[in-house]
């Protein structure tokens, strides 16, 4: 009886149904995420070594499981957490330029792409090995190889995956992302890298944008620029691996229902690759890039909390064993991967 009365709401949320209506189901569960994405910004305020998206998610996962999701917010959650999400992703595309990855130079890009897509495919075929489902293992390579929980939000659609996949995969991303923020600047000397050399390896492994950061400071501001340009290459690659998934998914898998086949490239990453071009172009002034920056962090974070209120503890901490596994063993991969490469054509 459930899947047939909740079955017609999805439907109706989809825009099957005149906007009045439409706003009767979705508008409780868009003030219950801005006060979640309110609470994630005090919490990110209070303890910024944790990112905004990291607090979004966590908290979402805390109401939901003492009870503070109320259930006139539930049938409307799903619909406006997945467009935010969308619109999210999309503005990420303007914080990358095409000229500044450009600018880094073929080697270093060979190394970058090679270790990303290298990466990817590891930590999947290590996930799938220790007995993690297919959506869940592709969504931690995704997050481990290219940018951290935006990588694992903008995959969940084409992975299949549920809000419990992506929750598991950002947790373990943060976790090890953290680690590395706190080991790779203690490596630098040990290795005898240069700020340049040291600046690109922590672009190029560490997971989410906030880390690198945190990773490259004590190194100076110079580092910390050259290892955002190289971070930023790794999320414009978020891009044609998510198209190119998609199409993989779309030929061997079966159609949807009614026939209905997924999109061979999402019109969200369609969105991002035109926001990454109107970015390159410069006509955005940097006053109106910094705000769209607080708006694309704001869509992210809301919809995070989001997912993560769809999320029940008991079943998240189950079977944890393996997912930290794949998880320690592609966030070492990464950084083994590209300090190599790096080295090889930087020495």
């Amino acid at each position: 009886m459930a899947t047939s009365v909740q079955a017609p709401v999805r439907q109706r949320l989809d825009g099957d149904v005149a906007p009045r209506h439409r706003w009767t189901h979705v508008l409780p569960g868009i003030l219950f995420l801005a006060a979640g994405l309110g609470a994630a910004l005090l919490g990110h305020r209070l303890v910024d070594q944790v990112g905004v998206l990291t607090w979004a998610v966590g908290l979402g996962v805390v109401a939901a499981n003492v009870g503070l999701v109320p259930e006139s917010v539930r049938s409307g959650l799903g619909w406006v957490t997945k467009r935010l999400l969308r619109v999210g992703i999309v503005l990420l595309g303007l914080s990358v330029s095409f000229s500044a990855v450009g600018a880094l130079g073929l080697p270093l890009l060979g190394v970058i792409a090679s270790s990303l897509v290298a990466t990817l495919l590891f930590t999947t075929w290590v996930g799938r090995r220790v007995g993690l489902s297919p959506s869940r293992a592709l969504l931690l390579g995704t997050g481990t190889a290219i940018c951290g929980a935006s990588a694992i939000a903008a995959m969940e659609d084409t992975a299949g995956a549920d809000e419990e996949d992506v929750t598991v995969s950002i947790a373990m991303v943060t976790l090890f992302g953290s680690l590395a923020l706190v080991l790779l600047p203690l490596l630098q000397a040990p290795l005898g890298l240069s700020d340049l050399q040291f600046g690109v390896w922590t672009g190029a492994s560490v997971h989410e944008v906030g880390q690198v950061v945190a990773a490259a400071s004590p190194a100076g501001a110079a580092v910390v620029a050259t290892a955002i340009v190289v971070k930023l290459t790794r999320v414009l690659m978020l891009a044609p691996v998510v198209a190119t998934v998609s199409a993989v998914h779309r030929l061997r898998g079966p159609a949807a229902a009614g026939g209905k086949r997924p999109p061979i490239i999402p019109l969200f990453v369609v969105g991002f690759v035109a926001c990454a071009a109107v970015r390159t172009s410069g006509v955005v002034p940097t006053e109106v890039l910094g705000w769209i920056t607080h708006l694309q962090v704001a869509a992210l974070g809301a919809a995070l909390f989001g997912m993560g209120a769809s999320v029940r503890i008991a079943s998240l901490v189950k079977r944890s064993g393996p997912v930290m596994v794949a998880s320690a063993a592609g966030s070492l991969f990464i950084g083994l991967a590209t300090l190599g490469g790096l080295l090889l054509v930087t020495q």
